[in-house]
């Protein structure tokens, strides 16, 4: 296959999209289509597909769409050609995800009407199907959780994969010797355990919901305060769930979502701001610590998306208790800014802690260029 990769991503009302080479990173254009079946907007997601494409015009004519699908379920443990039985399990699997599948599947059907191209879905699921039944099972009644699908699928995958590579590769070890937790820290965020390439453990569960203290999202709960809640407060299920999505993590702790915001005004002496910084921080510490045992020890800890590439007071307040466990970083490497993978800690630290900026399109390109290329369907 020679050529680049049509990268989408469709929403409910946009579509994100990337033209990049799959060889090469290089990409050719990129933006978002908003405000799909809304006023002032395009009418539908092919529409949508079709202005992406006047957007690429003068570009190299892409030879494959390759799509980001967020749940492949127990179904998909790596990338695949759409057709129309991956389509049908697509939609089944919207049970999993219907905020995202139904959209997904609509620009999958989009495209397939404007572009004869192959089509192949990637999804964010796919990359900890290797976890072993251990750390995916739930204790529950293993009938019911069976019937209903009730297991962690975890998500992020793509940036998990890729960056586990490139760390590997910027360290000069083999990845399949290697041992590596990857701290995805976005609005949404999770945390992966990557041994010798293959995800061992995650932190978002069934859903994305589970895990990290994230912008919206509370992270790990006692399920029991759900009840505790409706039985309580009134709050219906439908409302909780919306709660927990929409009004948690850092903004239901401050009232502020965006992590730069909650940092300023802890900056500026706002100790509920303070406070919640301190249990995001402790909930990662959480997490490093859990899968620093479960993988017998550790070759790199690194920090990837927007918080997670950009924040180096949050990396350096989240490190500072952990140097017992061989994790430092340097005061000066740790402010350099810089969208290379780069070392922030000291030469001679037992573990590298690495920040490695994640590029989500880019493995979606090289995924679909690999199956089309391996013939794998």
């Amino acid at each position: 296959m020679t050529g680049p990769v049509f990268v989408l991503n469709a929403g409910s009302s946009s579509l994100k999209y990337q033209l990049v080479d799959p060889d090469s990173g290089d990409v050719h254009a990129s933006g978002t289509v908003e405000r799909i079946g809304e006023e002032g907007g395009v009418a539908d997601h092919e529409a949508a597909v079709r202005e992406a494409l006047k957007a690429i015009d003068g570009e190299p004519e892409p030879v494959a769409v390759g799509h980001r699908v967020v749940h492949g379920g127990d179904r998909f443990d790596r990338a695949t050609v759409v057709t129309p039985d991956v389509e049908q399990a697509i939609e089944a699997l919207s049970a999993l995800a219907p905020l995202h599948n139904p959209a997904n599947l609509q620009g999958i059907e989009a495209a397939e009407a404007v572009l004869d191209v192959p089509q192949v879905a990637v999804f964010d699921t796919a990359f900890h199907r290797t976890i072993p039944p251990a750390a995916a099972t739930y204790a529950i009644p293993a009938d019911l959780a069976r019937e209903h699908q009730v297991r962690r699928y975890g998500f992020h995958g793509t940036s998990h994969q890729y960056v586990s590579r490139a760390a590997a590769a910027y360290l000069g070890i083999p990845l399949e010797h290697s041992r590596i937790i990857v701290l995805h820290l976005g609005n949404g965020a999770s945390a992966c355990a990557v041994r010798d390439g293959r995800s061992i453990d995650t932190s978002m569960g069934m859903t994305p919901l589970e895990g990290l203290v994230m912008g919206t999202r509370s992270g790990d709960i006692d399920p029991a305060a759900i009840f505790h809640l409706h039985r309580r407060a009134g709050m219906g299920f439908d409302e909780l769930e919306q709660m927990l999505n929409r009004s948690s993590g850092l903004k239901g702790l401050t009232g502020m979502g965006d992590m730069r915001d909650v940092q300023a005004a802890a900056a500026a002496g706002d100790e509920a701001a303070e406070g919640a910084l301190a249990v995001y921080r402790h909930r990662l510490r959480h997490y490093v610590g859990a899968y620093f045992a479960e993988l017998g020890g550790l070759d790199a800890l690194v920090f990837t998306a927007g918080v997670g590439e950009n924040n180096s007071l949050l990396r350096r307040r989240t490190l500072d208790p952990l140097r017992h466990l061989g994790l430092q970083v340097d005061p000066d490497r740790n402010e350099v800014v810089s969208k290379a993978p780069r070392r922030i800690s000291p030469d001679d630290s037992p573990v590298a802690v690495l920040v490695v900026p994640t590029n989500e399109e880019l493995e979606i390109a090289r995924q679909t260029a690999a199956v089309l290329r391996d013939g794998r369907g």
